[in-house]
């Protein structure tokens, strides 16, 4: 069994769930704005229903910042607008110019990247010289973030927080500021002034993900299954050869990490459209738009079905899809999810990373000609969202920071608050969750009022 979708199912439809949910969101993002401390460091995930920090690497303060960007697009409310303009000015610098993470596209494109839509989009008065912060702050974010660079054979990869050795599943959705700086007409420029294309190494580290972070039921290995990902794909530096999967988030290097299963279902159809935007001669010197994106579909579909054919009925997946206990849940992909279940903790992070992926994989599809299989990837999207919108995962709670509830850090490090009488994780939230819920979110409200469709780049 896997996502029972729901084939009636329309943005309009869904408009009064996606008024409910903005007016829910602004008000955690106020509750947020009034007790949180810039000393405490970034909010993570929260604990008991109040958002904490965590020490690792600041990955998630782009989403603070960019909830209240998108909050103000929904809502036209001008609070929103301040508490973003002001915590991308006041906090995000450092981020700009961080050599040590692999994490510019979410930092950077969430803040910088939304105010400057704004800007374009005119919701946002017109101002040259805060369009130029914007522009020169996505510029060196996506030359950084290029720089951070291990050369393989057959190209390369922008390397994790773990080092040389390690390509991330999560990166391919950083390839948007790579993309963003590409449009803005920058370059890395290297030793002896070498102007090194953005592009191009946006286009290499896709190709290495989708060579070595999907399988495609081809025989790669003994748990090679169609669609599923590894989180961790390890070389050897001395001779660029790949080496091996791992897991660093995921319950093993053979079981899939659903949330990396996301960050590749939703990567992938982000770049398909970024694509449509480029000229054929721009493409031919990387091998040409038709080898480009056949190669992109295929790891898009891969994890598309995957996904569907791992999720519960309702379209919520587990954080693992071999964790260890999971097989005492029995037939669960038959049932609708249970995140108060004794064994394994379901990851709503997961569904709102992958509905956005779903809904724009099919609507890539559909615009493509291929109607039929589209409309089942974007109704499989719809569904995912309104499982979302509801309870019990949409947080309803005045006194819970946390948008959508049930969401899983890390697992194998035991960071997930487990409540007083329960045997696993349940009941919180984390800000990259309640980030692409309501990127989601927006996304389908736009489309319900009849606004130009959300994307990361200039049409």
């Amino acid at each position: 069994m896997a996502i029972k979708i729901n084939r009636k199912l329309t943005a309009k439809k869904l408009l009064p769930k996606l008024k409910r949910f903005f007016d829910l969101s602004g008000r955690k993002i106020l509750a947020i704005e009034k007790s949180w401390r810039a000393s405490k460091g970034t909010p993570v995930f929260t604990e008991k229903g109040q958002y904490t920090t965590r020490g690792w690497t600041e990955w998630t303060q782009g989403f603070q910042f960019g909830s209240a960007v998108l909050q103000f697009d929904a809502t036209g409310d001008e609070r929103f607008l301040k508490i973003g303009r002001r915590g991308t000015v006041k906090r995000m610098a450092s981020h700009v110019s961080h050599i040590g993470v692999h994490d510019h596209g979410f930092n950077n494109v969430s803040t910088y990247g939304n105010l400057r839509r704004l800007m374009r989009e005119g919701k946002i008065d017109a101002d040259p010289r805060e369009m130029e912060f914007y522009e020169l702050a996505l510029k060196v974010s996506g030359a950084v973030q290029a720089a951070r660079w291990t050369s393989i054979p057959e190209g390369g990869y922008i390397y994790s927080f773990n080092g040389p050795h390690s390509l991330f599943i999560d990166t391919i959705r950083s390839l948007r500021v790579l993309a963003v700086a590409h449009q803005l007409g920058h370059s890395l420029m290297g030793e002896k002034d070498r102007k090194i294309s953005l592009l191009e190494r946006l286009i290499h580290h896709a190709e290495a993900t989708a060579n070595y972070g999907v399988y495609y039921g081809e025989g790669r290995d003994h748990y090679d299954v169609r669609g599923r990902t590894a989180h961790e794909s390890i070389f050897n530096l001395n001779d660029g050869s790949y080496r091996c999967p791992n897991s660093q988030q995921g319950y093993s290097p053979f079981s899939t990490w659903t949330r990396g299963l996301a960050w590749a279902l939703c990567g992938y159809p982000e770049q398909l459209e970024f694509f449509m935007t480029l000229k054929d001669s721009t493409l031919k010197p990387f091998g040409g738009r038709r080898k480009l994106t056949a190669m992109m579909l295929k790891a898009a579909c891969a994890t598309a079905d995957f996904y569907l054919e791992n999720s519960c009925t309702d379209g919520i997946p587990a954080w693992d899809t071999g964790a260890a206990n999971i097989h005492r849940l029995g037939n669960y992909l038959a049932k609708r999810s249970n995140p108060y279940n004794d064994f394994e903790p379901v990851d709503s992070s997961a569904a709102t990373i992958a509905a956005q992926g779903l809904i724009r994989l099919g609507n890539y599809l559909i615009n493509a000609g291929k109607k039929a299989e589209g409309t089942r990837y974007r109704q499989a999207g719809l569904t995912v969202a309104a499982t979302l919108l509801e309870e019990p995962y949409l947080s309803t709670d005045p006194k819970h920071q946390g948008l959508v509830l049930h969401s899983i850090y890390h697992r194998p490090n035991g960071w997930d608050y487990i409540p007083r009488g329960r045997k696993v994780p349940c009941g919180e939230s984390s800000m990259w969750g309640d980030y692409h819920a309501r990127e989601l979110a927006l996304m389908l409200l736009r489309e319900a009022r009849g606004e130009s469709y959300l994307t990361f780049f200039d049409y």
